[in-house]
């Protein structure tokens, strides 16, 4: 078995806790498709295994937390805490992406990254924290993206049961499609600003 496999079985086995736990882990940092296991929280309810209040509010509180645990420790860490970890795990090239995106969407990116550019999740995180960007501010977005992700996975689980596994592949590989277009178009929009001709000044 796969660890993907023994932390579904173990999602099935003891249920919330381990919902609770992986999700905390997970948007602190550690890289697991977490999206699998809200589809598979989905599907449990669906089969009468789980309750669906239970499973979206232990999600919820579990992802918000693990943000903000992430982001508190990036902003009063420090960037050579967070550069020193993200050398060992591989990561600064995510961190240089999430502070992008941080920088330009503010808290509409900290918004998407919850739920639609998941996996800029923990980096974007760590952007905000690193930026002092305002933590009321992260945590109305944090908390606003996350409840979505949650209902919108649970419900995909719940509405197709019988074919976990596949949908969650399609729904890793649609959220990469979405990343990259939308750096094409960033980086076009960019392009296009530098090379048009600027507009002649007439000396006073």
């Amino acid at each position: 078995m796969t660890i993907t496999d023994q932390v579904l079985a173990a999602l099935l086995l003891y249920g919330l806790p381990v919902l609770f736990g992986v999700i905390l882990i997970c948007s602190i940092g550690v890289p697991f498709p977490i999206s699998l296991m809200l589809v598979a929280a989905g599907s449990f309810v669906e089969q009468g295994e789980m309750k669906l209040w239970q499973v979206i509010a232990v999600a919820s509180v579990g992802a918000v937390l693990g943000d903000q645990i992430a982001y508190g420790l990036s902003r009063w860490g420090g960037r050579r805490v967070v550069n020193r970890i993200s050398r060992k795990i591989g990561g600064r090239a995510k961190i240089k992406q999430a502070e992008a995106l941080t920088k330009r969407w503010s808290g509409a990116g900290i918004f998407l990254s919850r739920w639609l550019l998941t996996a800029l999740g923990p980096w974007v995180n760590i952007a905000s924290g690193m930026a002092a960007y305002p933590w009321r501010r992260f945590l109305l977005w944090d908390v606003l993206g996350e409840v979505l992700w949650v209902i919108l996975y649970v419900g995909i689980g719940y509405a197709f049961s019988n074919r976990v596994q596949t949908i969650a592949e399609i729904l890793g590989n649609l959220t990469w499609v979405i990343v990259g277009l939308i750096v094409t178009v960033i980086l076009g929009w960019q392009l296009v600003r530098y090379v048009r001709p600027k507009p002649d000044i007439d000396p006073v």
